[in-house]
């Protein structure tokens, strides 16, 4: 299945890029390397990852990389990466 980053979910990418490159630029692409892989492999098998339990939808589901949470939709024909946040980070009420 396709995999599709959102806008938000992109900005999310540049604002974690960002941060973690003002200590270090490597470490930075090697994070965001590390959670695109990530969200890539969900279009495998898109249940896997379990439900986000803020929302309980069953097409509304989360994988890890740790220390991050990657959000994402199952659409009839491809997945949508809706967010990326740090684990500790509460999600918006209006994410669904």
């Amino acid at each position: 299945m396709r995999v599709r980053f959102s806008d938000e979910a992109l900005a999310k990418l540049r604002a974690i890029h960002a941060y973690i490159a003002q200590d270090s630029p490597k470490n930075a692409a090697a994070m965001i390397d590390r959670i695109t892989r990530c969200a890539e492999r969900t279009g495998d098998v898109p249940r896997l990852g379990r439900k986000v339990p803020e929302y309980n939808l069953d097409t509304l589901r989360q994988a890890m990389e740790r220390p991050y949470r990657i959000i994402y939709r199952i659409d009839a024909d491809e997945i949508v990466i809706v967010t990326v946040m740090h684990y500790r980070q509460l999600l918006p009420e209006d994410l669904a």
